[in-house]
């Protein structure tokens, strides 16, 4: 019989910490179900996406349900025939069909909401988009976390949660985060429980965040719709990046040069939106998300 491969320190370091972050998100999973706040049809959706969910046992699943328990667990899958041992992931077509029968009516379902994820160059207005669209829109907008220094007129909780790099590290290695990357020297990312507790519950979703991240994101969630916001002009890019006072001569120069390389990547991009007037920008996101 061949031998298991031995893994590197580093290899088994990450390995504990993938089966640390399923775990965690089995327990959110379950811990919902019993509340009531996800039904058994967006945990059989979500688990086509989400590998922790893919990955749990039939048997806990059921039993997480609000008055099902173990012993109706069991007597369900024997009526059933899904082994004690099946997974979600090896649910049958036909077995899925069953699981919803007996637990959801179409009244109650619930369709999930759709994601949009917008992102571009520096200074090419996205905040001012977000912003706009909580105010008129019927979006969840997610609140990134950070490990850059607010800004003046930037309130904590609202435009960014602002953590140390510390707290930022220790929320990777637990797997919080959808999506993460690094810009100008600091990070920035998206948490995946309250993302995608929001969709389940029929919420359209937007986050603004980095171009990197945005492909992190469709990597892990096939069908986001990511868009890409692009100035009128450069010239209109490089006034708006030069007003900002919070930057100085050298930063500046920097972003310029960033916001270059930036715009090359609307090609892979979804949908390309032009911010010539916010509130143009703002109903077509509206409408792709209807």
């Amino acid at each position: 019989m061949a031998l298991p491969p031995r893994l590197t320190d580093e290899q088994r370091l990450k390995a504990l910490e993938k089966a640390a972050a399923s775990r965690k998100r089995r327990a959110y999973i379950k811990s919902e179900l019993k509340s009531g706040s996800l039904v058994i049809d967006n945990i059989l959706e979500l688990s086509k996406t989400d590998e922790a969910v893919a990955n749990m046992r039939v048997r806990e699943l059921l039993e997480s349900l609000s008055g099902v328990g173990k012993v109706r667990a069991l007597t369900l899958m024997e009526r059933l025939e899904i082994s004690p041992t099946r997974r979600v992931k090896g649910l049958g077509r036909h077995q899925i069909t069953q699981i919803r029968n007996e637990f959801m009516k179409s009244s109650h379902a619930i369709s999930p909401g759709k994601l949009l994820v917008l992102s571009g160059p520096g200074g090419v207005g996205k905040s001012t988009v977000a912003k706009k669209l909580r105010e008129v829109g019927d979006f969840w907008v997610s609140v990134s976390y950070t490990t850059r220094q607010p800004r003046s007129n930037e309130v904590n909780g609202r435009d960014y949660h602002f953590v140390s790099h510390e707290v930022f590290q220790t929320m990777i290695n637990n797997g919080e985060f959808l999506e993460w990357a690094e810009f100008a020297g600091n990070r920035y990312g998206t948490t995946q429980d309250k993302v995608e507790q929001a969709l389940l519950l029929g919420k359209n979703v937007l986050l603004e965040i980095e171009i990197a991240g945005a492909k992190q994101v469709k990597a892990h969630l096939p069908q986001s719709i990511l868009v890409f916001l692009e100035p009128p002009s450069w010239e209109e890019l490089v006034s708006r990046l030069e007003g900002r006072g919070t930057d100085d001569e050298v930063r500046r120069a920097q972003r310029l040069e960033l916001a270059q390389a930036e715009l090359d990547a609307a090609s892979s991009f979804d949908v390309v939106l032009v911010n010539d007037e916010v509130e143009g920008v703002v109903q077509k996101l509206i409408e792709l998300a209807s």
